[in-house]
């Protein structure tokens, strides 16, 4: 069972990016179907486990998921004009990277002179991954590739704030599933709101966008429960394969193509993110 729920949120995370590019909507339909199906959800967990959680908690909680929804709507856009399998490992790199740096920053990580070392090994290999996953070939769409990979280290910030509240907390866990969600909707009606977008609220892709939120939903309810059962470097580690899995998804079921120069720059680009995620969580 633990090996179970070790893979489950790798595979859901992974087949995440894939059922939303399957919907033929903009990036605001898909992130708001995304909230509101993992909203519904978690008032479900909430029922049935009755967790408990202060008001500042649940505030701070709800403020992570709406910096989530700025990093999710980031990876919304770069889908439709990059693809899947090059914006999934570029934006997971990118993650792994400010992580590191938060935790050694903010939270005094990587104490030890062993910790320093093999976690810059780890960063090295992160940026060489990232940067391999991004090359492409000689005057494929240049101009738009920077500007999105500009937006995606941007956006960035809203997964690394949201990754990072839930570590300050007392509460955690199943806990702060349910305000996070909340935030998430917030977030988004705002978003809608200040874009003058009401119409998202009726458009079928919107609400066809509501498998996108119970996926997510069924890697976080996993992963929280693996990192129970496992503990959090083996949860995380085995987590990051999610990106492995939607980049060749994206290839396959996407028809995303490739050259062979640039399949086997992201072939060697997804193996030094990977291990650099491991190197910088393990060691």
């Amino acid at each position: 069972m633990n090996i179970v729920l070790m893979l489950l949120p790798a595979i859901a995370w992974g087949i995440l990016p894939l059922a939303v590019a399957r919907v033929n909507g903009k990036p605001i339909n898909q992130i708001f179907g995304t909230a509101v199906g993992t909203l519904i959800v978690s008032i479900v967990v909430f029922m049935v486990m009755r967790p408990t959680i202060s008001i500042a908690s649940f505030v701070l909680a709800a403020l992570a998921g709406g910096f989530w929804i700025i990093g999710q709507l980031g990876q919304y856009n770069a889908y439709r004009s990059i693809g899947v399998s090059q914006t999934m490992p570029i934006s997971t790199g990118l993650q792994l990277i400010g992580t590191a740096f938060i935790g050694v920053l903010i939270f005094g990580e990587w104490a030890s002179v062993n910790a320093k070392v093999f976690g810059i090994i780890g960063i090295v290999l992160l940026i060489i991954g990232v940067f391999l996953t991004a090359k492409k070939d000689k005057g494929e769409q240049k101009n738009t590739q920077t500007g999105t990979l500009i937006m995606l280290v941007l956006t960035t910030i809203g997964f690394l704030v949201y990754n990072s509240i839930p570590r300050a907390m007392t509460s955690s866990g199943l806990a702060i599933f349910l305000p996070e969600s909340v935030g998430m909707v917030v977030a988004v009606l705002l978003y809608i709101i200040f874009t003058r977008q009401p119409q998202v609220l009726r458009d079928k892709t919107s609400w066809q966008s509501l498998m996108a939120g119970f996926i997510f939903s069924i890697a976080a309810i996993t992963y929280i429960l693996s990192v129970r059962d496992n503990g959090v470097n083996s949860a995380f580690v085995v987590s990051q394969l999610s990106v492995v899995l939607s980049t060749i998804g994206g290839m396959i079921f996407l028809h995303e193509k490739k050259s062979r120069h640039e399949l086997t720059l992201t072939i060697i680009g997804l193996v030094l993110i990977v291990s650099g995620a491991i190197i910088t969580t393990i060691f």
